[in-house]
């Protein structure tokens, strides 16, 4: 099984006392099973940039994250998944911001599961499958 990370999955680690039985979980994850989105990647520079620790959070991605896991680009084909839910969503009133909707798009057309901490937000995503490891260590 492959995983695509979310944003919270990904800064938990970066806590300074993260979950310990996610990172236990982790540990024993291939690194060619590990992925995020390039959507993610620009939540997190997007914190960085708007933080008081502006370097620390910018070294941490250089240096951490991006050594750690695959970055999947979203492209065209995230892109039509990413019509296919937003249009779906729209039609049942369940509205998300369209950064999760992508991230979550990249994890449907790619096979993976996503880990995420923000189950409920994520699970009015029928094709979406979700792994709650985060959520349960918290």
């Amino acid at each position: 099984m492959a995983f695509l990370f979310d944003t919270d999955a990904i800064s938990e680690l970066l806590r300074q006392r993260p979950a310990l039985a996610y990172i236990k979980w982790l540990m024993n994850v291939p690194r060619e099973d590990q992925f995020t989105s390039a959507v993610v990647i620009g939540e997190l520079y997007k914190g960085a940039y708007r933080s008081q620790a502006r370097e620390r959070h910018l070294t941490n991605i250089e240096n951490r994250i991006l050594p750690s896991v695959t970055v999947l680009p979203y492209d065209l084909g995230c892109a039509n998944v990413f019509g296919e839910v937003r249009g779906y969503l729209e039609e049942t009133g369940t509205i998300l911001p369209d950064a999760d909707i992508q991230i979550a798009a990249t994890a449907i057309y790619h096979g993976l599961e996503l880990v995420t901490g923000n189950v409920r937000h994520f699970q009015r995503i029928k094709k979406l499958r979700i792994n709650t490891v985060l959520s349960d260590s918290r």
